[in-house]
C-alpha cells in the first residue's frame, strides 16, 4: 500500500512526524541497552552478598540435610548484620534458594533441601 500525503498538512507537520518516530525508536533501543547493564544473575548475588548471612561456600550443594541445616544455623547466628532472628533468617535464604531455583533443580536436591527445611526447625528447637 503506497503512502498518500494529505495536501491539508503542511510538510513541516509531516517531518515532525518522522522525526517524533526516530526519536522514539532511539530511545526504546537506549533503554533495552541500560537493562543489559544490570547484572543477570541477581538471585545468585543475593545468595552470595547477602545483608543476612555470610554463608559458606556450596552449602546448598552438601550432600546431607543435616550439614545444611547445621550450615546455615551457624551462619545465622554468626551473622551480625541480620535484621531478623537467626531461624528467621536460615529459613528465609533456604526458602529464596529453593524458590528462585524453580524448575532447574533437581527433584534429588529439592528433597534434601526441603528435608533441610525440617533439620533447621529441629535445630532451632521450634518442632
Amino acid at each position: 500500500m503506497a503512502h498518500v500525503r494529505k495536501t491539508t498538512h503542511s510538510r513541516k507537520t509531516a517531518s515532525r512526524r518522522t522525526d517524533r518516530r526516530k526519536t522514539g525508536a532511539r530511545r526504546s533501543t537506549t533503554r533495552k541497552s541500560s537493562k543489559r547493564a544490570a547484572p543477570k544473575r541477581w538471585s545468585q548475588r543475593v545468595t552470595k552478598e547477602s545483608d543476612a548471612l555470610d554463608l559458606e561456600r556450596g552449602v546448598f550443594k552438601l550432600t546431607s540435610a543435616k550439614k545444611i541445616a547445621a550450615s546455615l544455623k551457624r551462619s545465622a547466628e554468626h551473622s551480625s548484620r541480620r535484621k531478623a532472628g537467626a531461624y528467621r533468617s536460615a529459613l528465609s535464604m533456604l526458602t529464596f534458594y529453593i524458590n528462585r531455583a524453580g524448575k532447574t533443580l533437581p527433584e534429588t536436591q529439592r528433597t534434601r533441601l526441603e528435608r533441610a527445611k525440617v533439620e533447621l526447625k529441629r535445630a532451632f528447637g521450634r518442632e
